[in-house]
Parts: structure tokens; sequence; C-alpha cells
């Protein structure tokens, strides 16, 4: 078994958790999931979250999915 499928990765745990964007942009580098934004139907699953820069505090919605491609986000700050 594989790490990854040891402690998946789901809507619920990401509300204050840490990450690292691969590819920086204006400095941004690390990012706290602040907000998970809730659909409008209330038995929809969570899709999106708020995430916001910490060199700036410039925010962001984006599919909380993304979050899993290692090619744009690390967990934790690195």
């Amino acid at each position: 078994m594989r790490s990854e499928n040891k402690n998946p990765l789901g809507p619920k745990k990401l509300l204050l958790s840490k990450w690292t964007a691969v590819q920086p942009s204006k400095k941004r580098k690390h990012f706290l999931v602040r907000k998970l934004i809730t659909p409008t139907m209330p038995d929809a699953p969570i899709e999106y979250v708020e995430i916001e820069a910490i060199f700036d505090g410039w925010v962001k919605v984006i599919p909380w999915r993304q979050l899993q491609d290692g090619t744009i986000w690390l967990q934790g700050w690195k």
C-alpha cells in the first residue's frame, strides 16, 4: 500500500492546512486553506476551497482536488 492511501486527502481535513506552490508566482509560495466553499445545495459535496498566500494575503478559490496534484502543490511549507 502506498503512503498516499493511508491518509486520504478530503475537503473536511483541509481547513487551515498548509501548502507550497511548486511554481511560485509573484513571490507567492506558501499558502493556507482559509475557507471551505459551501455548495448551494446542502447535500452536495464540497468542491472548492479558498487559499490565502502568506506573503501578501492574496486570496484565490480553487477546486480542492487540485491540491492532490503533486506537479502544482506540495503539502506543508517547504
